[in-house]
């Protein structure tokens, strides 16, 4: 007999392709290849927390706060603001084409 249970690792819950990074838009939460973490459903919440984040990944060098929390805070601000996003996709465009090996 088979285990029905088993899904792909390409697809979630609903049968769509999954996500490595970035939020889900029709489920409000931030993915991180295996790991969901859900968002508030208000955006002045969204962005007081990408503010924080980026806030607290200023301080990075200190004990609790940490650079992690600067990559994590434009990813949550560039949900509910063009700007970031702009900047975001403009950095990971610049990100492919530097580690793409020259042929």
């Amino acid at each position: 007999m088979t285990d029905q249970s088993e899904t792909t690792t390409n697809a979630d819950r609903n049968g769509r392709k999954t996500r490595r990074f970035g939020i889900d838009p029709s489920t409000r939460e931030l993915v991180f290849g295996s790991v969901r973490i859900p968002l508030p459903r208000s955006r002045l919440a969204r962005v007081g927390v990408g503010i924080a984040l980026i806030f607290g990944g200023l301080l990075g060098f200190m004990p609790v706060l940490g650079f992690w929390m600067l990559p994590l805070g434009f990813i949550v601000l560039s949900h509910d603001m063009p700007v970031v996003r702009r900047w975001r996709r403009r950095f990971a465009v610049w990100w492919t084409t530097r580690r793409r090996p020259a042929n």
